[in-house]
Order: C-alpha cells, then structure tokens, then sequence
C-alpha cells in the first residue's frame, strides 16, 4: 500500500531528529536508557578529571617533601603516596574500559546495552569519587611535613645567596689584604678551596637536593666569612707579632742581665746557709744562659717567619719564645727569692711557726663545729699536720739548720691543712 505524502512528510523529520546521521529513534523508555547512561558516562569522566588533577597536585607536594626531607616519615609518606598512585591507576583503568566497552552515541543502541553501559559507568564513578575522598584525607594529614617542607624551602634562596655574599666580601677582603703588600697565600688558597662548592651551588637544589645544597650554602658562608675575618685582622696580626718581637728581644736581654746577679746571690747563699739550702740552684746560670741563647735562636727564626709571612710558624716561634723566657725567669727569680725567704725565717722563725700553727687551729675548729667528736677522716691528717710541724721545729736545733726544708715543710702543712677544710665545706655543702 502507498502511503500518501503528506505522512512521509511528516514521518521522515522524525526519523533524523536530533542530527545524529540518520540514529534511529528509540523512543520513550529507550531513549531514555541512553540519556542516562550519557549522564552516568559525563559524571564519571568528571570525577576521572578530579582525581587525576588532584594527583597531579598532591603529587608536586610530596615531591617537595622527599626533596627536603629524608626522614622516616617523610619515607613513609612516599610509600603510602605510591600506593594510593596503584590504586588511582587501577581505577582509572577501569573507568577507561567502561568507557571503550560502551558507544552511546551508536544508532542501534538498544535500551538493556545503555542500562549495562549506566550501570558500569556509575560504578566506575562511584570507585572514582572514593578513592579521590582517600586521596583527600590522605593531602589533609601532610600539614606537618609539608610546613617543614615549605619551611626548608623558604630557607634555602637566601642561604644560598648569603654564602654567595660571603664568597664576594672574603674575595674583596683578599684583595685588599694583597694591596697593603700582604700576600696572604693560605687564605688565597683557602678561598680557592670553595670554587667548586660554589659550583655546585650555582647548579641548585634540583641536582643536589635541597637539604644538601642548604647544608653547602652553610658550609661555605662559614668558611668564607672565616677567611674575611682573617684577611682584616691581618694587618694586625701582622702588627702583633712585629710588637712581640720586639718585646721577646727587650726581655731576652733583660734576663740575660739579671742571671749575671745569680752567681753573686748563689755565693751569698753558700756563705750563708747549708749546702740543703742552695744545692738546688747551682745550675741555674748556665741553664739560664742555654735558654736565653736558644730563645734568641728562636727569635731569629721568628722573624724569618715573619719576613716570608708564614704567619702561623711565626706565632708558633714567638710562643716557643716565651715559654723559654718564663721558664728562665723564673728560675733568675727563685735564687734572689730563696735568699730573701731564708734571711726572713733565720731572723724570725716564729712568724712561719704561728702562720701555720693559726691554719691548723681554724682548720680544727671547722672539723668541731656542730659536733662533739671530730671526724676520723679529719682528725687523722690535722693531727698528722700537728706532728709534721712540731718535727719540723724540732730540726732547727742545731747550729747551721736546714732553714729551707723548714720551710718546705710548713708549706706542705698548710696545703695539707688547706685540703681538710676544702673537704670538709665540700661535704656540708653537699648535705644542703
């Protein structure tokens, strides 16, 4: 039967309703399957899109923290953060399958394909939008290591430029050190030293790491700013040791003056007073000789030091120097002293008795206080003091007395004495 004109008319705009290249339309319920599966398809590649770009963006933060950080936590974040990177890609891998298994956009879609396609696309959202939720609470606990992260961070510009400046004012420090006619060589060399860490400060913290590359911006201000500093005190170390030697010759001189008075002082001594008393000091002017003879050995060899500006064996000399020059000062001294100290006691021997027999008494009264009965462990070497004193007066009977054990020996009484108390207050000090 032919059907009239006018209904081909009307029948032939529905059938290519909605452009879709000749689709045939469902109608009804069945086009409705496909609205909804297209709505569930939209829905699931909106989640896709959240998910990855919240990947994308927690994952430049977790690349920030392993940068800085190398912590056990920070590992472990790592980790985890790779873990839930497996997960992500299995469930995108499923939402892309369900999106190749099904072409809602055919024209023999039948209503129970699109309700799978639905189905499946859903579910894929519903495995996207959990997991971006495990993604979200996992972002949400890094507060603490991406602070600390963010901190490091923020530190490590201005570390690195800091040690650049060091580098630059050391340099200029240098310069002007050489200009004054210093030639500073192990500073120079010193500066040189860092040229390579500068380098590999120039590279920065992504080929070197962050922590690593602050830790060498740290290590060369301080080295720098090391060589700075030397480099202006310079001209006054220089100063110093030209003042020290100076000094060091005026006082080898002068103790080479002094020690020509021993011999006098030594013969008054043996004119004097038993042999007990001076036997001691007899070699001390030729051993005052050979010392001021090696020390002005040593000053020559400091001045050669500081001629070639070998500074540091220049101080070493100058030291060598002066302990020799102390040791022999001391013993000039000890000769004139000795004869002082023995025509002191020979004259009044009692002054020394009653200055020690005073130590021994307050020391006694300190060991009785708050007690009836003296302590065993103080009483045992006050009593011995007691005894070594009384001996010692005992040996100035007698016509030419050993006057120096004498007073040898009331020295080693008081440091005994001394001994007890500082025993005994540091005992009751303890029981406060």
């Amino acid at each position: 039967m032919l059907v009239p004109v006018p209904l081909v008319m009307v029948v032939l705009p529905l059938t290519f309703a909605g452009g879709g290249g000749g689709r045939r339309w469902f109608g009804g319920r069945g086009e409705s399957q496909r609205a909804e599966a297209q709505a569930a398809r939209d829905a699931a590649a909106a989640a896709f899109y959240e998910l990855d770009t919240a990947q994308r963006d927690l994952r430049i933060s977790i690349e920030m923290i392993t940068a800085v950080d190398d912590s056990p936590a920070a590992r472990r974040t790592a980790a985890d953060f790779a873990a839930l990177g497996q997960r992500i890609d299995r469930v995108s891998r499923d939402y892309i399958t369900a999106v190749d298994a099904h072409d809602l956009d055919r024209d023999d879609l039948d209503a129970a394909t699109a309700g799978r396609a639905r189905a499946d696309l859903t579910w894929a959202r519903d495995e996207l939008v959990h997991t971006k939720a495990d993604l979200d609470r996992f972002a949400q606990g890094l507060g603490p290591l991406l602070q600390q992260a963010e901190t490091q961070l923020a530190r490590l510009a201005p570390a690195v430029e800091r040690a650049r400046q060091a580098l630059l004012a050391a340099s200029n420090a240098l310069d002007a050190v050489r200009g004054s006619g210093l030639r500073a060589d192990d500073l120079a060399a010193r500066l040189a030293a860092l040229s390579p860490e500068l380098t590999k400060l120039n590279q920065g913290a992504g080929q070197h790491g962050v922590q690593e590359t602050i830790r060498r911006a740290d290590d060369v201000l301080r080295k720098a700013e090391a060589v700075r500093g030397e480099a202006e005190r310079l001209p006054e170390r220089a100063a110093e040791i030209d003042r020290r030697l100076v000094s060091l010759r005026t006082r080898a001189q002068a103790i080479t003056t002094r020690a020509a008075g021993v011999e006098p002082v030594l013969s008054e001594l043996r004119r004097r007073y038993s042999a007990a008393c001076w036997q001691d000091l007899q070699p001390v002017p030729e051993q005052a000789a050979r010392a001021v003879a090696r020390a002005e050995e040593k000053l020559k060899e400091a001045q050669a030091a500081r001629e070639a500006q070998r500074w540091p064996d220049a101080t070493a000399l100058l030291a060598t120097v002066r302990a020799l020059l102390n040791t022999t000062d001391e013993a000039v001294s000890a000769a004139g002293d000795r004869l002082r100290r023995l025509d002191e006691v020979s004259f009044d021997q009692r002054k020394e008795i009653d200055r020690t027999r005073f130590a021994i008494r307050d020391a006694q009264r300190l060991a009785m206080a708050g007690r009836s009965t003296p302590d065993p462990r103080h009483a045992r070497p006050l009593d011995e003091a007691v005894e070594r004193l009384e001996r010692a007066i005992a040996g100035l009977e007698g016509r030419h007395p050993d006057w120096w054990h004498f007073l040898s020996e009331t020295e080693a009484v008081r440091q005994a004495v001394a001994r007890v108390v500082q025993h005994i207050r540091e005992e009751r000090g303890g029981g406060h």
